[in-house]
């Protein structure tokens, strides 16, 4: 394998088993276990990646009310949910998904937070056989991602200029800011309807305070956009969420969901205006709500026109994507890891580089060559792809602790990476490639360094796996120079031989290997053996 320095490029897929002969359509369904509801939805798949929707199902579920007053699931919540899964099973079953492989459960900020979250999930998969994945907050932004892109790409308009995402939750508030298809900004906010509202009743704060506890919460969330983002005037601001839905439904009646609808901000606030002076009781009556719907109405749709007001916009755009779309995207893609993730990624990653001036020269050097190595040495780690963007942050970011203190920076590197925010990148995620980055000099992995011994076994033999590999690319620039220009790396009688084509004096590179190259043979078992090779002839040459 060969590679060109400077490119850093991107580990390259691994081939996947298809879920389903060539040509046939899955049938699927994904599941969201929210704050306030437990959604299904059912949909075909076809060998092109096309989704089809089939069927949607909601049933009202209080799991916030419990974890944001009492911090734990009730028992009598639980048995609500595992009730309506097994509704949810039947209906899916009529459909024919009946293996795990087609069906995706996730629940979000109010399962995350609770003190049983894992009793809770342990508890539905022994009632229903339903495997329900706890994701962290990046899981989510990274699904808003996959679920409004269609939106972006599909108008020019908003490809090329500002947009922020906007989801008011029940739970958490969720920003991301896109230009140009790029990410510039995501964060998740602790702030939400729900949680909003039991703090209300948990503190006895009259419902005259609402407007100024949100107005006071979304400046809050405004400035710090702000200071992250270069925002124009006007940027359009994309609304999220069942209660943004509502709003467009009752100013727009029925909307195409393949397109955003427009929303006047002046209309927005005669509607909220009215909706202020109803209670609970008459919002379901009169709009033939849920329960819990009604209660979340009024502090989402005041964020949103506060929101509005302070990022001087007239017309909001509404999306009928959500988060299910997302999931089902990835579903239908065979995964989250798509090249267009990985660059959203990777372009986080550098911009934090810059953030702690690295230097930029030697980290894509050295990243380029880890993907090289990481490539050649596919059938001897076993690490899927998602692995590979792991090594590729970590090598991007290994020396940013100098920006702390050049002795023990390796520490520091990994203190930066695991405490930062890179977009799609959850806890774990950061911890495995702050460890990485950690290991790329000095010690070796050890049972008493407590980041490490916390990961589960496969994780801690990734680390290890990749960091050597780490350690091998720092070694090949150690003089951050450059001069090795390309390498090949082949398996050859038991050795890992990277072959180096126009550089004659190797002595610096050899020295820096011997130092750290044993946790390379410790770990595959292989020594690396440099080796002068002749560059290949230029194409056409005799």
């Amino acid at each position: 394998m060969t590679v060109a320095p400077h490119n850093a490029p991107l580990p390259s897929p691994v081939p996947r088993a298809p879920d389903a002969p060539m040509g046939a359509v899955r049938t699927v369904a994904v599941i969201d276990i929210g704050t306030n509801s437990v959604r299904v939805n059912i949909a075909e798949i076809d060998a092109s990646g096309r989704v089809q929707p089939l069927d949607t199902l909601t049933q009202p579920v209080s799991l916030g009310k419990d974890t944001f007053m009492s911090g734990v699931i009730e028992k009598s919540t639980i048995a609500k949910v595992i009730e309506v899964l097994k509704s949810f099973r039947a209906v899916m079953e009529q459909y024919h998904v009946t293996q795990p492989e087609q069906i995706r459960a996730v629940a979000t900020s109010a399962v995350r937070e609770a003190r049983n979250s894992d009793a809770f999930v342990d508890r539905l998969y022994i009632a229903t056989g339903i495997a329900v994945n706890v994701i962290d907050a990046a899981e989510e932004t990274r699904l808003t991602y996959q679920s409004i892109m269609p939106h972006i790409a599909a108008d020019p308009k908003l490809a090329e200029s500002t947009t922020l995402v906007v989801e008011v939750g029940g739970g958490n508030t969720e920003v991301l800011a896109l230009r140009n298809k790029d990410v510039l900004y995501s964060h998740n906010y602790r702030f939400g309807s729900r949680r909003l509202r039991e703090m209300l009743e948990k503190y006895r704060i009259v419902d005259a305070r609402l407007r100024k506890l949100m107005e006071r919460q979304v400046e809050v969330i405004v400035e710090q956009v702000r200071q992250n983002v270069d925002l124009p005037h006007a940027p359009n601001v994309i609304m999220l969420g069942g209660e943004a839905r509502f709003a467009a439904d009752q100013l727009m009646g029925e909307w195409d969901s393949h397109n955003l609808a427009k929303v006047s901000v002046a209309k927005l606030t005669h509607f909220v205006d009215d909706i202020l002076t109803l209670t609970v009781e008459d919002l379901v009556r009169k709009y033939k709500l849920l329960f819990p719907e009604a209660e979340t109405l009024v502090p989402t749709l005041l964020a949103y026109l506060q929101m509005a007001r302070a990022m001087k916009v007239r017309h909001l755009l509404v999306s009928k994507a959500t988060m299910r779309d997302g999931l089902l995207v990835e579903m239908a893609t065979g995964g989250a890891w798509s090249d267009e993730f990985f660059q959203q990624t990777v372009r986080s990653a550098i911009d934090l580089g810059r953030k702690y001036q690295f230097d930029e020269a030697h980290a894509l050097h050295v990243t380029s060559l880890c993907g090289a190595m990481f490539d050649a040495l596919r059938q001897e780690h076993r690490l899927d792809r998602r692995y590979g963007l792991l090594l590729h942050i970590a090598a991007l970011l290994h020396e940013i602790g100098g920006f702390v203190n050049s002795q023990g920076h390796h520490k520091h590197s990994m203190y930066l990476i695991v405490n930062s925010e890179l977009f799609g990148m959850g806890q774990r995620d950061l911890l495995i490639s702050g460890l990485i980055a950690r290991y790329h000099r000095r010690a070796e992995p050890q049972p008493t360094h407590e980041e490490y011994v916390a990961l589960d076994r496969e994780s801690r033999i990734a680390v290890a796996k990749l960091a050597s590999i780490l350690r091998v690319a720092d070694a090949l620039d150690r003089a951050h120079v450059q001069r090795i220009r390309h390498i090949t790396c082949t398996l050859q009688d038991g050795d890992f031989v990277i072959g180096i084509p126009d550089v004659d004096d190797l002595s610096l590179e050899q020295v820096a290997l011997h130092q750290k190259g044993t946790m390379f043979e410790d770990v595959y078992g292989k020594r690396v053996v440099l080796r002068k090779v002749q560059a290949a002839a230029p194409a056409g040459a005799p």
